[in-house]
């Protein structure tokens, strides 16, 4: 390069002086406003960097305080609970929306933790200890458990009889039903189902054992789909979130899950 100025004839604009092939870069510089944006943002990242421990302290002091607090005590405290509630809000899109749903609405299979309908009960603490054993966990000792048996698989029960207990069951949720089949259903139900599911369908939480008698159904609700689970039942599996994520995060989970508004 001879340093000596050039100009491109058909644009008017100073070249770089490199060239490819015998085509020439124009030299633009880059706008100001570009230029003054790239220098803001440097500026502000070294503002950021120097006040940034602060910020993890700060967040450090809150997780231990969590820690150190019940659930109810939690969402009693404005600061802790609002903490606990936006942070528990990045956990649960990390962990639990492939299960629960962006909106924790639930699917088939999976429980809606937007309302009051719940397993193994609603109640802050019943909430955190669910989240922290997970259900069905072999690896948690704390694990919540139960397990309705095969019925029909396992030869407890006559396909006929199967029919009617599940005939039984939706004339409990005011479901269509067969009359004659939902009332010789009822003495089946009371031999084999009233013990965890209640006398009048309306579950127990102690045992996992779902309310009949309500509008919430993780399998179906038809005769055939229930009639289906009463045979070969599923059982979901809930991961123990305490040994991956630790108490403090579990109980932000928990104070996000009550902010949605269900719970008891």
């Amino acid at each position: 390069m001879s340093g000596k100025r050039e100009i491109d004839q058909l644009s008017g604009v100073d070249t770089t002086g490199h060239e490819w092939d015998g085509i020439k870069e124009l030299n633009h510089p880059l706008p100001r406003w570009w230029l003054w944006t790239l220098y803001a943002t440097i500026i502000w990242s070294i503002g950021y960097v120097i006040v940034y421990p602060a910020v993890v302290q700060g967040q450090q002091a809150l997780n231990d305080k969590i820690a150190a607090m019940d659930i109810n005590a939690i969402m009693a405290d404005p600061e802790a609970r609002a903490f606990a509630v936006s942070a528990g809000g990045s956990l649960f899109k990390v962990n639990c929306v492939q299960c629960h749903g962006s909106g924790a609405q639930g699917g088939p299979g999976y429980p809606n933790l937007n309302d009051d309908s719940w397993l193994w009960g609603g109640k802050p603490e019943q909430i955190v200890q669910t989240i922290a054993g997970g259900v069905r966990d072999t690896t948690s000792p704390e694990t919540r458990d139960s397990l309705m048996p095969a019925f029909g698989k396992d030869g407890i029960l006559e396909a006929a009889k199967i029919n009617e207990v599940a005939n039984h069951v939706r004339q409990l949720a005011n479901l269509e039903h067969d009359a004659a089949a939902a009332t010789a259903g009822a003495t089946v139900f009371a031999e084999n189902c009233a013990a965890c599911h209640g006398e009048k369908g309306e579950g127990n939480q102690d045992l996992g054992a779902p309310q009949l008698n309500d509008a919430v159904w993780f399998y179906g609700d038809t005769t055939e789909q229930i009639a289906a689970q009463v045979t070969a039942p599923r059982h979901g599996m809930m991961p123990n979130w305490k040994a991956k994520l630790g108490d403090a995060k579990v109980k932000q989970l928990a104070a996000y899950v009550l902010s949605l508004g269900g719970g008891q």
